[in-house]
């Protein structure tokens, strides 16, 4: 399990969304990556790599990483929009790196994650059509496509992710974070159903700010600026029993470990280093996987 734990940019503060902070350096991004012990890493949002696939591939390839997959935001409820172009985009990077999962999230449309709209039953039917299509077209190229349930997007909650493991076909990411401040259970889900999940992000989040975004006292983003995501093992999200149960289900994905960060300024300016942060996280995972071993080997 130790060979399978990635890392992703947004533990960094590299994220996708306009405005969100100080947004790192590439080199500095994919060094450090290296320096904590993490083998593998998802892209990152568009932009933080080079946008040529075989300049992507040559940039982690130089770090020494290997690539995982690809956080793609796409919209899916609008029937006059067709998400696979953005999707096939994705698939060709990804394809070129080696990597194996396309991590799609079902956008509202509009920027950043505070806002998002309520879908008709048409729209949804929508959505659920545009899911199969991805998953069929990501297993035509030979990967794994997955939905992400995510904050401020259409999937958010564990009765929206229901609905699409109900209605569709395709994977799911389990976000440990994300399905915990929309009010789902990611305990449970883990438990529930083992056989759709095909990729994790294991985040850490405290439940106290966690609530506060779910009642709309914050918004996703003055959540995370107020330490709503902490080291694995310093939150509120039982990582241990979701890995457990996985394992013992059959699970062989990646374990991507994302502390979503919004960075002030740089580290020289505000003193903070993402770097340390991930490596408590890493040291947690490592933790639990010896107990798993040494349970499955007493």
């Amino acid at each position: 399990m130790a060979e399978r734990i990635a890392g992703a940019p947004i533990s960094w503060g590299v994220c996708e969304v306009p405005g969100w902070g100080h947004q790192l350096d590439v080199d500095t991004v994919l060094g450090q990556m290296r320096e904590v012990g993490i083998v593998a890493t998802e892209f990152g949002p568009d932009g933080f790599l080079p946008d040529e696939p075989v300049e992507k591939a040559d940039a982690l390839a130089a770090a020494h990483l290997r690539a995982v997959g690809q956080f793609v935001p796409v919209v899916l409820h609008d029937p006059d929009h067709d998400p696979v172009p953005e999707v096939e985009s994705a698939i060709e990077a990804l394809t070129v790196a080696g990597a194996t999962t396309v991590v799609v999230a079902a956008a509202t449309g509009v920027e950043g994650y505070d806002a998002r709209p309520v879908l008709s039953d048409s729209e949804w039917d929508t959505l659920l059509q545009n899911l199969d299509l991805v998953t069929a077209t990501a297993e035509a190229h030979g990967l794994t496509a997955t939905l992400h349930p995510h904050v401020g997007t259409i999937v958010e909650s564990g009765e929206e992710t229901e609905r699409v493991l109900a209605g569709s076909r395709i994977g799911l990411c389990l976000d440990t974070g994300h399905l915990l401040i929309g009010g789902g259970d990611p305990v449970a889900v883990a438990r529930n159903h083992p056989e759709r999940i095909g990729h994790v992000h294991l985040k850490d989040v405290r439940l106290d700010v966690a609530e506060r975004v779910r009642s709309g006292e914050l918004t996703y983003t003055e959540g995370v600026t107020a330490g709503m995501y902490v080291p694995l093992g310093e939150g509120d999200v039982d990582v241990a029993a979701i890995v457990e149960s996985l394992e013992d289900n059959g699970y062989a994905g990646w374990y991507v470990l994302e502390q979503d960060t919004i960075l002030a300024g740089s580290p020289a300016q505000t003193g903070v280093d993402p770097a340390a942060d991930v490596r408590t996280s890493i040291a947690h995972i490592t933790e639990v996987a010896e107990r798993l071993e040494g349970r499955h080997h007493g």
